[in-house]
């Protein structure tokens, strides 16, 4: 009588690695569920603080385990990594190796690390067992690389010298990371930060140099591995890693042992088991579904008679169970290939004829203009979408440069967001039409011969039980009822959640509660003990709708007679374009040339100016949202420090309001004439951020604790100083790097002109 699948594993000690992956989960499920019998040992790494054995209950803990507690209590764990494979149990009886790095563009290093390094070492320890386990190695279809037509269940045929790319490979990240330091490069991201980030200063831009740095390193790794992939024949790292990975496991088998390689297509969520439309995470298909149903994917480089391969995880992981059970001869592995194509395939047209369809019926519920439109794809080839990307690329960097220097307002903020929200959709096509072109041309058919065979070797129940024939799925089904409603299940959740955030978010701040309340620095909305908090603001464009060459106006012209003013105007009218290519350049020398301005002024006359006509002006100009959480800020023991780049004079009306005034102070000379110069340096950019750490030191402050308020990108360190940065009706990249940052954004306006009270002489 024929054994089963079960029977055959009776007893059998099998080690499993990658059981946190997609696939390795599944294996486990499936194993414990139909293969009650079977002894487990999982290989799974720490992370951070937290233990293989906790990662491995947590796991256990998941909902498709339920069933299955009994059999679950008795998995062992085995500590460790494949970079560091610690001895294994030494009654092996099998081997799955699931574990491998996934991504298709994984740096260069890292692939051969993991595809490589890893299957090797963990032979190694094989070996030292002193047994021959049925050790059987997940690889993926697409090892096949760039070939062309049908592909043989057996050996890849090349002559890659895999010790000399191995070695190559790993040796990128040093080879990498040291022509990152080359005075090109740094001089070339050293210019652009500069220009970017003066105005915050040379520190700021110096900071995002070496992030540029670490960001051309990250995309190097990936490029270079791309590229010698493609140069010796594959779609990319990912299936080149893959195909010496099985060079090392093909050499192994050779000595001899027990060996068989299974190649996956396209993984994509479970059919039945453990339940219809079962996934964890996005796998291939599903950023580019989710894209489509949102109207972000205009089309797509593949032609539309091209087959995509694709298979659903349970039929992997079946697949796999019945492999482990019928172990090959020593010396001769077998190979498997788990696909779809060359029996019962999917075409790119019906691919995209059944989501549409899905999301026709059942479209992402849209904003204020409501359902999204679905683009019509036209299979118009690989150049003609390569074309229209690089149109939206070159038509999004001119929109976004003069966005990032037109004038702050609430449109330049929409037209920002908006920008910033079309650029991710553009970053997203470029990388995934760069990844996906390659398996969207391919015409590869996956001879599965061996696959059938096995198959059809297993007793009926069992191939009810271990289910992997893929010529019976019904793709309308399974993709129209199984995988879509799956893919975008939790994203419409979490599209519902957005939305009852935003109708139950209040604008703006909350109240600062009360003394010992506290809430996430990131709101910008906490309150905690007063001790040891303060509140920092800065005054033009935050605290009032002012600048420095406006409030100059506001005391020069007081001294003037009628033909002086007009002159005076006239003069700073002429002067404005040098002034504003200064102050993009850098602060504080802009500072310095409005400054220069209060040459032969006398400063008590400029005090006196600002006490007795400015006052009213100043505050009538003030926000009434400013100074409602300044007084909020005093009534929770915080100390409130106003810190500017206004000479001193004109935040006198302002003094009432703080516990401290830091400003800038006009150079005088013996009977009290300003001189054009200042007393000291100004508070600008990073030496704000200099000055109120002094200033915390000596007053006990806590910064992580404290708060700060800022429209400007130059005022950036001000804001990363504190743990609670909120930006007030910011200019675009301020806005920008708050949005990233997740701080908060508010809108304190000022009055309206007409509630504006003014001087006496009738003039603003």
């Amino acid at each position: 009588m024929q054994e089963t699948v079960a029977e055959r594993l009776d007893g059998q000690h099998v080690l499993l690695t990658g059981v946190t992956g997609f696939v390795g989960e599944a294996l486990l499920q499936l194993l414990l569920t139909e293969v009650p019998g079977v002894r487990v040992t999982v290989l799974v790494r720490p992370k951070g603080s937290t233990t293989a054995q906790a990662r491995t209950d947590a796991l256990l803990r998941k909902p498709i385990f339920a069933e299955v507690q009994e059999a679950a209590a008795r998995v062992q764990v085995l500590s460790g990594d494949l970079t560091d494979v610690p001895p294994l149990p030494a009654d092996l009886d099998a081997v799955v190796h699931c574990a491998g790095d996934v991504s298709f563009d994984p740096p260069v290093d890292e692939g051969f690390r993991t595809n490589v390094v890893g299957a090797r070492d963990l032979l190694d320890r094989i070996r030292e067992t002193g047994r021959d386990p049925h050790y059987v190695h997940i690889s993926t279809a697409y090892v096949a690389g760039r070939r062309r037509g049908v592909i043989p269940e057996g050996p890849v045929d090349h002559d890659v010298d895999l010790e000399a790319e191995l070695a190559w490979g790993l040796a990128q990240r040093s080879s990498i990371e040291h022509r990152s330091r080359t005075a090109y490069l740094l001089e070339t991201e050293r210019r652009k930060a500069e220009k970017a980030h003066s105005r915050a200063g040379l520190l700021t831009a110096a900071a995002a140099t070496e992030a540029a740095r670490k960001e051309w390193v990250k995309k190097e790794l990936v490029r270079v591995g791309t590229e010698r992939a493609r140069s010796l024949g594959w779609t990319d790292c990912y299936t080149f890693t893959k195909a010496l990975g099985e060079r090392v496991v093909e050499a192994y088998a050779a000595e001899p042992h027990r060996v068989s390689i299974v190649r996956p297509s396209i993984i994509e969520s479970a059919l039945e088991k453990p339940y219809p439309g079962w996934i964890e995470g996005f796998k291939m298909a599903e950023p580019l579904i989710l894209a489509y149903g949102r109207g972000e994917l205009p089309d797509f480089p593949a032609s539309a008679d091209t087959v995509i391969d694709i298979v659903p995880v349970d039929h992997v992981v079946a697949a796999i169970v019945a492999v482990l059970a019928d172990p090959p001869e020593p010396g001769e592995p077998a190979y498997f290939h788990v696909s779809s194509g060359g029996r019962n395939p999917v075409t790119f047209r019906r691919l995209y004829d059944t989501i549409r369809r899905y999301f026709d019926e059942h479209p992402f519920v849209g904003g204020e203009r409501g359902a999204a439109r679905l683009p019509d794809w036209r299979f118009a080839g690989a150049q003609s979408v390569e074309r229209l990307l690089v149109t939206s690329e070159r038509a999004h960097r001119v929109a976004d440069y003069v966005v990032g220097r037109a004038p702050r307002s609430d449109r330049a903020r929409d037209l920002a967001r908006k920008l910033d929200q079309q650029g991710r959709r553009l970053e997203f096509l470029r990388r995934y039409l760069d990844i996906y072109h390659e398996y969207a041309v391919a015409e590869l058919h996956f001879a599965d011969a061996h696959t059938v065979a096995l198959f059809e070797s297993l007793t009926p129940a069992d191939r009810e039980r271990f289910a992997f024939d893929t010529s019976v799925i019904d793709w309308e089904h399974y993709l129209g009822e199984v995988h879509c409603p799956a893919v975008t299940a939790p994203v419409r959740r979490m599209d519902e959640l957005r939305r009852k955030r935003r109708a139950a978010a209040a604008p703006g701040l909350r109240p600062l509660s009360g003394a010992g309340v506290s809430t996430s620095p990131t709101t910008g909305d906490s309150s905690t003990t007063g001790d040891g908090v303060a509140a920092f603001f800065d005054m033009d464009g935050t605290l009032l709708s002012s600048n420095v060459i406006e409030t100059y106006l506001w005391l020069r012209l007081r001294e003037q007679g009628g033909a002086e003013r007009m002159g005076e105007l006239g003069r700073m009218v002429a002067r404005l374009p040098h002034l504003v290519r200064a102050e993009r350049r850098e602060r504080s020398s802009f500072l310095r040339a409005v400054y220069r301005e209060y040459a032969g002024a006398r400063l008590s006359d400029l005090e006196a100016i600002a006490d007795e006509q400015l006052t009213s002006h100043v505050l009538a100009r003030l926000s009434p949202d400013a100074v409602r959480r300044i007084r909020e800020h005093r009534s929770a023991g915080h100390r409130t420090v106003l810190i500017t780049g206004a000479i001193a004079p004109l935040t006198r009306p302002l003094a009432p309001l703080f516990d401290h005034v830091e400003a800038a102070r006009l150079a005088v000379d013996a009977d009290g004439i300003c001189t054009g110069f200042l007393a000291s340096s100004p508070l600008v950019g990073e030496s704000r951020a200099a000055w109120m750490r002094g200033y915390a030191a000596e007053h006990g402050i806590d910064l992580a604790t404290s708060y700060g308020y800022a429209d400007s990108h130059s005022d950036l360190p001000l804001l990363e100083a504190v743990g609670r940065p909120v930006a007030v009706r910011p200019d675009v990249p301020l806005f920008r790097h708050a949005r990233r940052h997740r701080w908060t954004i508010v809108d304190w306006a000022s009055p309206p002109a007409s509630t504006r009270r003014l001087n006496p002489a009738g003039r603003p």
